[in-house]
């Protein structure tokens, strides 16, 4: 009577161990994920993202197609536009963010605008140039391209990125200082700048309730 006792004590307790197992399985985190528009902002971490690149490269873009000096330049040039290069986007913020998507960003609006034109960078030089000195061994005279036959840009666009940051016990405030200059290649004068300072977080840490 003892053994049937205790077995029956025994498959007890595994059953219960199993059941809340599967209680616990059930009550696990489940994923959700949902679609929203591209422009929709939001706010997760507090830190640079996705919303903070398109309001920067927007106020950039209209800021430097506004400028007296772009909008006059095709007037003293015989119509010609402004030819324009990226330099380097300085992270100089103390976050990792990768600065090329808002220069890629800046660059695409400024060529589709129709008022500026961009030449390749460094970086994006050297392929091309390996490619037409190939043709020159491989492609057909007709269609080879001619070496130093390249445009040259009139004006380097390079800027830097930065960050301020306060706080106090449980708030912070993070603003960044995005700086954009265009400078003109044969008299290294700067024509224009900008410093665009509208991106400016609070973020609150609530206190944890048991």
């Amino acid at each position: 009577m003892k053994k049937i006792i205790h077995s029956l004590i025994h498959y007890t307790a595994i059953a219960g161990t199993f059941a809340g197992l599967l209680l616990l399985g059930g009550c696990a985190t489940q994923q959700s994920v949902a679609r929203v528009s591209s422009d929709t902002q939001m706010d997760l971490s507090g830190y640079w993202n996705d919303t903070d690149v398109r309001l920067v490269a927007e106020d950039i873009i209209n800021q430097c197609l506004a400028s007296p000096r772009i909008q006059n330049f095709a007037a003293t040039h015989n119509g010609k536009v402004p030819v324009v290069i990226l330099g380097s986007y300085r992270n100089q913020s103390d976050e990792h963010l990768d600065t090329s998507i808002l220069t890629k960003k800046l660059e695409t609006a400024l060529v589709n605008s129709g008022k500026v034109e961009f030449v390749a960078s460094s970086s994006e030089r050297s392929e091309v140039r390996t490619e037409r000195e190939d043709q020159q061994a491989n492609a057909s005279e007709a269609t080879a391209k001619n070496l130093a036959n390249e445009t040259g840009a009139d004006f380097m666009m390079q800027g830097s990125v930065k960050t301020i940051i306060d706080s106090n016990k449980k708030t912070m405030t993070r603003t960044y200082f995005v700086s954009t200059e265009l400078i003109d290649i044969e008299s290294n004068k700067k024509i224009w700048m900008n410093e665009n300072d509208s991106i400016k977080k609070v973020i609150k840490q609530s206190s944890a309730r048991l």
